[in-house]
């Protein structure tokens, strides 16, 4: 494999009627219902027979980039090792490199020491991710109060204060403190 393949690319939205063509067929394919239980994907190459089976995350992938440029939008791949760095995972979380070390002490992110550096899985990164994205959806809607035009707002923060109270008692003993 070259050089450039595992590299960073971006790729600009062009020839509209064509990824609207292939739009089309990845929508009337994801809305038809098939005889077979289980999906298949294939790329097809110029000849009839030249054909290989992709596995569905790469169609995914596919699909993804199909509707983001067809949007109008530019599509950028980036190769990354399985292994990512404590700076890494930070970047991917949003947080800094602290509180990702601070994550792994406290075994809330499994990581692995090579020497004195710790490597995290990719997997186990965006596990986490996805973990703490649920977790903030849950206290958003915890949170949330429905009201009314006529419902007083002192009344309304209280409820809310006692609701974010409630939360962080939650907190504290899940993590044994």
């Amino acid at each position: 494999m070259s050089a450039e393949l595992l590299s960073s690319q971006t790729y600009l939205p062009e020839e509209q009627e064509q990824m609207a063509t292939v739009a089309s067929f990845l929508e009337a394919h994801h809305s038809k219902t098939g005889e077979r239980l289980e999906r298949r994907y294939f790329l097809a190459g110029a000849d009839e027979h030249d054909q290989v089976e992709v596995p569905e995350s790469l169609h995914r992938v596919l699909v993804q980039a199909v509707a983001a440029l067809q949007a109008g939008r530019a599509v950028t791949i980036s190769p990354t090792m399985p292994n990512l760095t404590t700076q890494q995972v930070a970047d991917l979380l949003g947080v800094s490199r602290p509180t990702v070390v601070r994550l792994i002490d406290a075994g809330e992110l499994a990581s692995e020491r090579i020497g004195n550096r710790r490597r995290i899985l990719l997997k186990d990164a965006l596990a986490y991710r996805d973990a703490r994205r649920q977790l903030q959806l849950q206290a958003i809607a915890d949170t949330s109060v429905d009201l009314d035009e006529e419902e007083d707002v002192a009344v309304v923060d209280e409820l809310i204060a006692q609701i974010r109270k409630d939360r962080a008692e939650a907190r504290r003993r899940a993590s044994g403190r």
